[in-house]
């Protein structure tokens, strides 16, 4: 099965009292514009992400907020920053690496870094589709240049998603992959 594949730059999810603190009372989000996935959107907001060794200026922020700050990154931005977040899959926070955010009205320091799981969007339409039950793994076969097979993609299913793979910087670097490309799914 092909799919398109969505590059995942470093980015911030925030709560709304992590917001506040970051940007002001009563804050709400701007949209800059909307991402391939339903009601998700890249804020025109953005903060410098610090830590021990470094800063990142300009990441931006994705919207709706959140119950939780989430901050993702891929391991080039760890050695940066000095830190050494985990992979983990989004909202698993378990074990992330702590992370202090600038905003302009105010600074966080929380456990929010993660290195983001490789993960195919799938919504419950395309799990009957394709036989997906949400606890697998799948994976991408890329064509190319650089191509190759990027193994442990995690499926994960919501009838909020629209079917597309989603990628870090340091895999899509790897392969040459650009936002839109397209690779092939192998379920296992």
């Amino acid at each position: 099965m092909n799919v398109n594949i969505g590059v995942s730059a470093r980015h911030v999810h925030l709560s709304q009292k992590d917001l506040e603190v970051l940007f002001g009372k009563d804050y709400s989000l701007t949209e800059k514009v909307p991402l391939s996935q339903p009601g998700q959107y890249a804020c025109n907001e953005q903060v410098v992400l610090k830590g021990p060794k470094g800063s990142i200026e300009r990441v931006r922020i994705l919207g709706p907020v959140r119950s939780e700050t989430q901050v993702e990154i891929s391991k080039t931005d760890s050695f940066a920053l000095g830190i050494k977040p985990p992979v983990r899959n989004s909202g698993d926070l378990d074990g992330a690496s702590e992370i202090t955010i600038v905003g302009p009205k105010g600074e966080i320091t929380v456990n929010a870094a993660i290195i983001a799981t490789r993960h195919l969007h799938a919504s419950k339409e395309d799990a009957i589709k394709y036989g997906f039950d949400g606890k697998e793994f799948v994976s991408l076969k890329i064509e190319g240049e650089k191509g190759g097979v990027l193994e442990n993609v995690y499926v994960r299913i919501s009838d909020k998603f629209s079917l597309e793979v989603h990628l870090d910087t340091d895999d899509a670097n790897a392969f040459l992959i650009k936002n839109g490309d397209q690779g092939k799914i192998i379920i296992k």
